[in-house]
């Protein structure tokens, strides 16, 4: 789409300080939508990096931005009432598998009632199109894959996936009641430049650097499909104009998991590429030119061994599918991390 197309559409999205929020914003911005991002700018991890995503995007006239937590509805009304927005793409949230068996009542207020307050702007405001984060981590001890968004996702390990399954709940319900146009969006391993610092790619690469060791789970018997962000938030973009439809007389084309009550979809965002974890690793060592340090150890709590993407939904919606390979995404995040950090 051109920025001639695309003028005069304003789109919030919430955690446009974040990893996904920030690329997705460039990316809309660069076609030329307006843009008004809301984020906690949360201590999580270093508040430094995500301030300087933001005053990336700030250099464009078409971003505006204000700093505030989810749970506070009456700041996040006000904002979304004086933008005004035709959509809005839920990405905030309190993230992380592992820090959510520490801090447990973090995802409880940010991810579901802070994703309430998220779809009650949205059905006040009549949206064209909500969209929301959701994650491969739903699947939980599914076993049979890749995943496909049409199985059932009800055994999650996790009080973070659980509080993603029940957004993805409280999404159905909404747009049932309210006839929202609501999407949810699997996603799986994401990785890139700009990356968090909580994920695998970056503790390894920063490990490897200072000749620390890295700790590998399940001895490296790990499965994921690493999805490169730069493919993420096309697929994103391309589903923002893919709006569903309640179905007329509750009929849903065969493999779509469109609700038959609602017009509310949920789709896998991956690259339908299972990858080994030791490959990864061995990756990361040829970019860096030295070997890791390697701690290995048992299965982490609540974690599961491999994570497997479905994503031709995607594809019949789109007519696009997540294809970078780990490899070159792998090598430009490398490239942006020394540049970043001069090591």
């Amino acid at each position: 789409m051109s920025k001639t197309h695309a003028n005069g559409r304003r789109i919030l999205i919430t955690g446009t300080a974040g990893f996904i929020g920030f690329h997705l914003a460039k990316l809309l911005l660069a076609e030329g939508f307006r843009v008004h991002g809301y984020d906690g700018m949360t201590d999580y991890y270093d508040v430094r990096l995500k301030q300087r995503r933001h005053a990336m995007l700030l250099q464009d006239p078409n971003f505006s931005m204000n700093e505030g937590m989810l749970e506070d509805q009456a700041l996040f009304d006000r904002i979304a009432n004086d933008f005004a927005p035709e959509v809005i793409v839920h990405l905030a949230a309190q993230a992380g598998v592992r820090y959510s068996l520490e801090n447990p009542r973090a995802y409880l207020d940010s991810n579901v009632i802070g994703t309430f307050n998220v779809m009650e702007a949205a059905r006040r405001l009549k949206v064209r199109h909500l969209l929301m984060a959701s994650t491969s981590s739903v699947y939980g001890a599914n076993e049979e894959m890749p995943f496909i968004e049409t199985e059932k996702a009800d055994t999650q390990l996790t009080i973070y996936a659980a509080t993603k399954k029940a957004t993805e709940s409280m999404g159905h319900a909404y747009a049932h009641l309210w006839g929202l146009p609501t999407t949810m969006f699997r996603f799986f391993t994401v990785y890139g430049t700009w990356g968090r610092p909580d994920l695998a790619l970056y503790k390894f690469v920063d490990a490897i650097l200072d000749d620390r060791p890295i700790d590998i789970y399940n001895h490296g018997d790990m499965y994921r499909d690493f999805t490169y962000v730069d493919d993420l938030v096309r697929a994103i973009r391309l589903l923002i104009d893919a709006v569903p439809e309640r179905p007329v007389d509750g009929i849903v084309p065969e493999g779509d998991s469109l609700s038959p009550v609602a017009p509310y979809r949920i789709v896998n965002i991956g690259n339908s590429d299972k990858v080994r974890l030791l490959d990864f690793i061995d990756a990361i060592e040829g970019c860096l030119g030295r070997n890791a340090i390697r701690n290995y150890m048992g299965m982490q709590m609540g974690d599961v061994p491999a994570t497997w993407a479905n994503a031709d939904l995607l594809q019949s919606l789109t007519g696009y599918r997540p294809q970078t390979d780990f490899r070159d995404g792998i090598a430009r995040f490398v490239e942006w991390f020394r540049e970043y950090y001069g090591k």
